[in-house]
């Protein structure tokens, strides 16, 4: 296992990951390592209590946003238009509703303190962006994530009403296809996210194009839909 030194771009080739998809152990969240940690298609993943831990799964989970399916129930929903969808206008409320959300097969939640402080750090730098769905003035629903370059780096979405977040999720999917985004990050395998699209690509594949979108210009925050105040 790989311990981090204080140099935040000491990283392991990301490849050298073992068969959990754990890459190395330590270090810090500090805006410069977790940039460089995406850039190389890395994320931190760990529990409450124990070390910060890194990894690169094999296979990726991944979107590509040209690819997008919509179901048809989905786009039934939408043209109702049930809730007001936003950008960057709650992030602390979205990164706090993933945390409290309950999970199959999952105690207490990987959100630890760190990490929201963390991760709250590069929504301020314009880096990690949330988008929103709003029922009046609640919040019932949303997804955050990183965004480097061309690769929207997905974290976790979370949801109060129903497909609320899927509603967040494919409007802002649609969205960064719009702004020239051509790879999402969906880090896992999940039934839901199949439904949309996503696919498990082999790591060295997904390494390959993370090594060539995440390094051109970043379209910073905050960003805003259409007509958003």
């Amino acid at each position: 296992m790989h311990f981090l030194s204080a140099d935040p771009n000491a990283f392991p080739p990301a490849h050298t990951a073992n068969e959990d998809g754990i890459l190395a152990v330590g270090g810090d969240l500090s805006p410069a390592r977790l940039v460089a940690a995406y850039q190389r298609g890395v994320f931190p993943w760990y529990s409450e209590g124990l070390p910060i831990l890194w990894h690169c799964p094999d296979p990726r989970f991944v979107l590509e946003p040209a690819r997008l399916h919509v179901p048809k129930s989905l786009k039934k929903a939408a043209a109702r238009q049930p809730y007001r969808l936003t950008l960057d206008t709650a992030f602390e409320q979205v990164i706090d509703g993933c945390a409290k959300t309950k999970r199959p097969g999952q105690r207490g939640t990987w959100i630890t303190r760190d990490m929201r402080r963390a991760y709250v750090t590069l929504h301020q730098l314009g880096l990690a962006h949330s988008c929103e769905a709003w029922r009046g003035d609640e919040l019932v629903g949303g997804l955050y994530g990183v965004s480097l370059g061309h690769v929207f780096f997905g974290e976790s979405m979370f949801a109060r009403a129903d497909d609320a977040s899927k509603l967040a999720f494919v409007t802002l999917v649609e969205w960064l296809r719009g702004w020239g985004v051509e790879l999402i990050d969906c880090q896992q395998e999940t039934a839901h996210l199949a439904r949309f699209g996503a696919e498990g690509w082999p790591r060295e594949k997904f390494l390959a194009a993370v090594d060539v979108l995440a390094h051109l210009p970043t379209k910073k925050g905050p960003w805003r839909f259409e007509g958003q105040p």
